[in-house]
């Protein structure tokens, strides 16, 4: 593979990258890969939201909130999601 360097990049760039990375559990290299594939593909996979469709997204969420219904008490509730999840890494609750 082709290697890149990047020069004069600014420092608060590079912090949103190394925290966007860090949030996205990928290493510095694979978040500015992917970014760049996201931005060149015009983001139709859906993985980078703009401003707009973020909040958008949020405010969907936002009307959802509270409307859950369920006849089991909070801990069988949150035993039933938990054991029908797929596993990947663990989760602490």
């Amino acid at each position: 593979m082709t290697a890149l360097t990047l020069k004069n990049v600014p420092e608060d760039l590079l912090r949103a990258l190394r925290g966007a990375a860090e949030r996205d559990r990928r290493s510095l290299n694979q978040q500015i890969i992917h970014l760049l594939e996201a931005a060149i593909s015009g983001g139709d996979r859906g993985e980078v939201l703009r401003p707009a469709e973020l909040q958008a997204q949020l405010a969907a969420w936002r009307k959802l909130a509270g409307q859950w219904q369920s006849d089991l008490d909070l801990p069988q509730e949150t035993a039933r999601v938990v054991g029908r999840r797929t596993r990947g890494r663990k989760v602490e609750l």
